[in-house]
């Protein structure tokens, strides 16, 4: 049962995910991408902070009493990894279009289990590899990005992916170590909201009325994307691997095209369904193969 809870969060979460990169590329229409970001995460804070007081307040304390050195520090990481990815991705989309940008971050996939390998694990069954290219070439027939020119903006979105990966790997590791989703929601989103003032009052400006012409995807990048999906995919690592979510997590390609098809009314050619569906099958691998090798154990 709680694995099913962990699929069914991952998948939300990617649907969240997927269907935002919508609302980050109209939202810079009036203000700059710190900009967007600072506010986008502080709403996301504001969303999940009342839920922190409600369920978690009183289980701080006994969770934390152990160790609490190693769960700010893995805390920061997340932050950290959190705000590097998201900013690189939003400043990218000032260079690149949508569909460069969808590609080159789901590069995130492969990255998790070398990054994983590398450090030695044992943790990585064989049916991630394969999963992962089937995920990366659905990815590229997802985007048309073979009718795109490589721009500057995709190489901050490859350097992003590698954050993206990173944030996967720490979420991995510190939920299995502490069991407080919404408080670790929390910081993250406040952590990124943090250094993206510290940036955006520098080198852009914190103009009211402009950041009012953006409130719409403001609220929903915020509330649903920076605050509640992070939230879903804390809950999602609790029982999936670091390297099968981040197989998971490369759907929001997927939504991504069919909320474009639904919303903006964009045809899918053959090129996008055959793309969807080698990243469908890429996922039901990673998660179908290990539990053949388990029924037979």
């Amino acid at each position: 049962m709680s694995k099913s809870i962990s699929l069914f969060s991952a998948l939300l979460c990617t649907l969240i995910w997927g269907t935002t990169f919508i609302a980050q590329d109209t939202g810079m229409d009036n203000i700059g991408p710190f900009t967007f970001n600072a506010v986008r995460f502080f709403v996301g804070f504001l969303a999940i902070l009342p839920l922190v007081i409600l369920f978690e307040l009183k289980k701080i304390k006994s969770e934390l009493k152990i160790d609490k050195k190693t769960f700010s520090i893995y805390s920061l990481l997340i932050g950290l990894s959190l705000f590097l990815g998201s900013a690189l991705q939003q400043v990218a989309l000032l260079y690149t279009d949508v569909a460069n940008a969808a590609f080159f971050t789901i590069f995130y996939v492969p990255m998790v289990p070398i990054i994983i390998f590398l450090y030695g694990s044992k943790g990585l069954h064989w049916s991630v590899w394969p999963s992962v290219i089937l995920c990366l070439i659905g990815g590229y027939l997802l985007t048309n990005f073979y009718d795109a020119t490589v721009r500057l903006g995709d190489t901050l979105v490859i350097l992003g992916a590698l954050f993206w990966s990173t944030h996967i790997i720490f979420t991995g590791i510190i939920v299995t170590k502490y069991d407080l989703p919404l408080t670790l929601g929390a910081i993250q989103t406040l952590i990124v909201a943090f250094f993206s003032f510290l940036i955006g009052i520098i080198y852009e400006e914190f103009v009211y009325t402009y950041i009012l012409m953006e409130i719409y995807s403001i609220l929903y990048a915020g509330i649903l994307s920076g605050g509640f999906a992070f939230v879903l995919q804390i809950y999602a690592q609790k029982n999936i691997t670091a390297a099968p979510a981040a197989i998971i997590f490369s759907l929001e390609g997927v939504f991504a095209t069919i909320a474009a098809w639904f919303i903006l009314n964009q045809i899918l050619d053959i090129n996008n369904l055959l793309g969807c569906f080698f990243i469908l099958c890429g996922v039901l691998l990673s998660q179908l193969l290990p539990l053949i090798k388990i029924k037979k154990a």
